[in-house]
């Protein structure tokens, strides 16, 4: 992998949500992007198993990173998950973002949520280009 775009390295820098919860950005590249992240006890259920919540917003941080790769500012447009298997506290989480397509101002991406060989969630999500948007 090549060294994380620009716009990808800005925008993961302002993302305090991302920040705040542990959230590291790994390789990063144009279409392309993983993240991790660390289940807490802060992040668990009733149950003792990850809040679905976090490992949405997991996804979703690597789903931004790829998306906005290509400079032009990137929102979601929409986005779902598929729970595969439970994560527990203490689980250390990949999320690996890659591009299926783009056409015009849209794309899709799917997100793949890892803990080691396991996977624990499929992502599936849909971008959107700004107009006259400009990175910030």
């Amino acid at each position: 992998m090549g060294a994380v775009p620009d716009p990808v390295r800005r925008m993961f820098e302002a993302d305090t949500a991302s920040r705040h919860l542990g959230i590291e950005l790994g390789d990063s590249d144009e279409g392309f992007a993983v993240a991790t992240m660390t289940v807490t006890e802060k992040m668990v259920n009733g149950h003792r198993i990850a809040h679905g919540g976090y490992l949405f917003l997991l996804a979703d941080t690597a789903f931004a990173c790829a998306c906005n790769s290509h400079g032009p500012v990137t929102v979601a447009s929409g986005a779902e998950i598929n729970f595969i298997a439970p994560a527990k506290q203490g689980d250390e989480l990949r999320a690996v973002a890659r591009e299926r397509t783009r056409y015009g101002r849209s794309g899709i991406y799917d997100v793949s949520i890892v803990r080691g060989a396991d996977v624990i969630a499929e992502f599936r999500g849909r971008s959107r280009a700004l107009r006259g948007v400009e990175e910030k």
